[in-house]
């Protein structure tokens, strides 16, 4: 039997030119690095990517800056100046993907759209993702994850029934829009492989956003209209129980579709409400929603412990899950056993803990030991393999078209 390939050389050879920031974009190229890309960052002086300045800050280091960039080396070029297009034109030839998240047509201005460099590589992979895709009405405009949420229609059915729509607490959009253009990255060079072909990528994040809709769309097509998405509040409408549920210490979530209604009854210690008409059927069940999530509460209240709630009804095959914040995951024996959660070292900020690669390959996940960039640290090292001698690299230094800084 082969050995097991080794996911943090999956994409060893495969050069990458990041023109991303903030974190759309940043979030699929440090999914590359992780798999062993080379990726250079091409940041802008005077201050390189806007979440170097994220807070919180220590040592004026931003973890999320660090978080979405290991293993990345920062070239720091004026785009504003012909010498500085001129570099990244010169890089090119050995480039096998780019990736941007600028609104689109500030690519174009600067001559460093798809069309521009895939004539300096014809098989050229380039994905450009931003917040409502390279064509369409609102293609000019700019977003950021929560006008993204909002356009995309989940916010309308996020919060309390008679409360306002509300986001989702973390960069949803951002994120899912940059692992949407890591997979198609990843399927484009795959097409290369096989045809030698080059190809544009265009993902946008209402896009990605919209595609999470599992009931929605389609429910409210095939009745004519008849259901109308709406917020749903602490219970998910289509199904009963499911939802959270008060327990002794915090919340718990369970849901029981057609398949598990029947463990729940001898799970809270009442089999008889297997005959009771009112739960007879999952329709009758949502009829009587308030009444059944009364008797789950009131059972679930004479634990001493969430955790003993859980044991029992995992004892008893009903799904269920505790409400975790960010901060309890991050010990939680789940998240720690499954190297969801890493220690990492940064030279600025020592030893944080940030969430793990979200892909297991043979039992195995990448896990890379490498630092963030300062910013501008890689110039010299990346304009030599540019073929540009020391003397033209002082120079672009002299006219302010690279910068280097510490941090």
């Amino acid at each position: 039997m082969s050995p097991l390939a080794d996911p943090a050389q999956f994409l060893a050879g495969i050069k990458v030119l990041d023109f991303t920031q903030y974190l759309a974009g940043p979030s699929s190229t440090r999914l590359m690095a992780e798999l062993g890309a080379d990726v250079i960052k091409v940041e802008q002086p005077p201050f390189g990517d806007p979440m170097r300045a994220q807070a919180p800050r220590k040592n004026r280091r931003s973890g999320s800056f660090v978080q979405q960039n290991r293993g990345k080396q920062s070239l720091c070029v004026d785009l504003r100046k012909p010498e500085g297009i001129d570099l990244i034109h010169r890089l090119v030839p050995e480039i096998d993907v780019v990736v941007e998240n600028f609104t689109p047509g500030v690519m174009a201005r600067r001559g460093l759209d798809y069309e521009t460099l895939s004539g300096i590589r014809s098989d050229l992979i380039m994905a450009s993702v931003s917040g409502f895709g390279q064509d369409g009405p609102l293609s000019d405009r700019s977003s950021f994850d929560f006008i993204a949420q909002a356009y995309a229609g989940l916010m309308h059915v996020t919060g309390e029934p008679d409360g306002p729509p509300m986001f989702v607490g973390a960069g949803l959009g951002d994120t899912i829009a940059g692992v949407h253009a890591f997979s198609a990255i990843g399927f484009a060079l795959f097409n290369r492989e096989r045809t030698g072909s080059g190809t544009h990528i265009d993902v946008s994040m209402v896009d990605a956003l919209f595609h999470v809709h599992e009931n929605s769309v389609q429910a409210h097509s095939i009745t004519d209209g008849e259901y109308i998405p709406k917020r749903e509040g602490r219970h998910y409408g289509p199904v009963a129980p499911a939802g959270s549920f008060r327990g002794p210490q915090g919340w718990i979530v369970l849901l029981c579709g057609v398949n598990q209604i029947a463990n729940l009854w001898p799970a809270l210690g009442q089999p008889q409400l297997a005959d009771d008409p009112r739960f007879a059927t999952n329709e009758t069940r949502i009829e009587h929603r308030e009444a059944l999530s009364k008797i789950i509460e009131d059972w679930m209240a004479g634990f001493d412990t969430d955790e003993a709630v859980l044991a029992h009804l995992a004892d008893h095959r009903v799904p269920c899950g505790p409400v975790l914040s960010p901060a309890d995951a991050i010990n939680h024996a789940y998240f720690v056993e499954r190297g969801m959660v890493r220690e990492v070292s940064d030279r600025l900020i020592g030893n944080f803990t940030i969430p793990g690669f979200p892909i297991s390959f043979s039992g195995k996940r990448p896990n890379l030991d490498a630092a963030a960039p300062n910013l501008g640290e890689h110039n010299r090292e990346i304009a030599g393999s540019a073929d540009l001698e020391p003397e033209a690299i002082d120079a672009l230094f002299d006219a302010g078209v690279l910068l280097t800084k510490e941090r």
